[in-house]
């Protein structure tokens, strides 16, 4: 169960949350309501409730968004919204995997696909990118709940498939059909982890030079600030040294 995780860098999420918490409200509230809406809106009943609500107190939604997000799915909203995966390649062939939940797929569609020809990529089709990657249970706890060690042998016994440690989160990787009894499993000894979902974790990842990395954080950038998209992997890791030169 031992390597380095690369989701820091894979899971690429801006580093300036706090201008854009309304934003991040929203989408984790349409996750709640659509999971509710597709579910049972009680979440020990409803694992994909479960798991957007441990999300949305993750990024310290409050209690009342919360509720109100749960209500929304029972009010007879007409609004029906999809799951859409979106597919295709950045700069320096980076492979990235979008995730969207929308009510108009026409208007989904043409924005990402013009987030992607903006900024040096260009969208693939269905399956073009996906087989780089492996859908999995990700669960996360914080350092604090306990160390490295315990972690490990409370993962091993729940039956996860590889758990790693730093000084932010204990990362722990399961099957994807798992998820649900693995995250049970862990809660009884480790309480309620910050996000338990499932993920596209990729098989490999490429190294990109400071060129291909500037352009490639526009497009991500600019597919994060779009409404309907919930989620973007990619099989990518930048060094520190060019992080460095790109924030300097």
């Amino acid at each position: 169960m031992a390597g380095h995780s690369q989701f820091k860098n894979i899971m690429y999420r801006k580093g300036a949350q706090d201008a854009k918490r309304s934003k991040i409200f929203a989408k984790l509230a349409r996750e709640i309501t659509v999971a509710a809406k597709l579910g049972m809106p009680d979440p020990a009943m409803n694992p994909r409730l479960r798991g957007a609500i441990q999300a949305a107190r993750a990024e310290n939604m409050p209690k009342d968004n919360i509720e109100r997000a749960i209500k929304k799915s029972q009010g007879g909203d007409d609004a029906n919204f999809e799951n859409v995966r979106y597919e295709g390649f950045g700069p320096g062939g980076v492979g990235i995997i979008v995730e969207a939940l929308t009510d108009n797929r026409n208007r989904t569609a043409g924005e990402v696909r013009a987030a992607f020809s903006k900024n040096g990529g260009n969208l693939g089709e269905t399956g073009s990118v996906s087989f780089m990657f492996d859908q999995v249970g990700r669960i996360e706890y914080a350092t604090d709940v306990a160390d490295a060690d315990a972690v490990f042998e409370a993962a091993i016994e729940a039956g996860a498939d590889d758990v790693t440690s730093d000084d932010d989160i204990h990362e722990i990787i399961c099957a994807a059909d798992a998820l649900n009894e693995v995250s049970t499993a862990l809660e009884a000894q480790l309480g309620e982890p910050r996000k338990a979902a499932l993920v596209w974790k990729p098989q490999n990842v490429l190294d990109v030079d400071q060129d291909a990395a500037s352009t490639l954080l526009k497009l991500l950038d600019a597919l994060d600030d779009n409404d309907d998209v919930q989620q973007t992997y990619a099989n990518f890791e930048i060094s520190d040294s060019v992080l460095e030169s790109l924030t300097s």
